[in-house]
């Protein structure tokens, strides 16, 4: 195992659980049944769907969750119909498959500014983002 010189968390506060048969090809489901789905390669005309779709749409759902607690802080309500559209590029850089991402966030009735200190803060503290960060390319775009 790596060691990264990461600090032990002081809390597990939930396990995500799955089981993954047939790679890119194949099927996953978690440990309680709430995922159960078909995968399939991205452009396929097969049923199911990819990593890169999965990963886009939790990106997308732990983002707006960021920027709900960033707006408690800041005093403001994040607007009822805040989206986060998430493109996750599966690239080859250098030879090598890697990804890059793109999130365009919408901040309805919120002022430029302010949506963007929001979608920064909310950078911050995402645990997709923090994960991602110097890893790979990420473009924060405000709608």
């Amino acid at each position: 195992m790596e060691n990264l010189n990461i600090p032990q968390p002081e809390k597990i506060l939930y396990t995500g659980k799955t089981h993954t048969t047939g790679g890119r090809e194949g099927s996953s489901r978690s440990s309680d049944d709430q995922l159960n789905i078909k995968l399939s390669s991205p452009g396929s005309s097969k049923p199911g769907t990819n990593p890169e779709q999965l990963f886009a749409a939790g990106w997308s759902a732990c983002f707006i969750g960021a920027m709900g607690k960033a707006a408690g802080a800041m005093n403001i309500k994040l607007p009822a119909e805040t989206a986060v559209d998430t493109e996750v590029d599966l690239a080859l850089t250098a030879g090598e498959y890697s990804l890059q991402a793109r999130l365009n966030i919408s901040l309805p009735g919120l002022d430029p500014e302010t949506a963007k200190e929001l979608a920064d803060k909310a950078h911050q503290t995402c645990p997709y983002s923090k994960a991602t960060r110097g890893n790979i390319r990420v473009e924060i775009n405000i709608l």
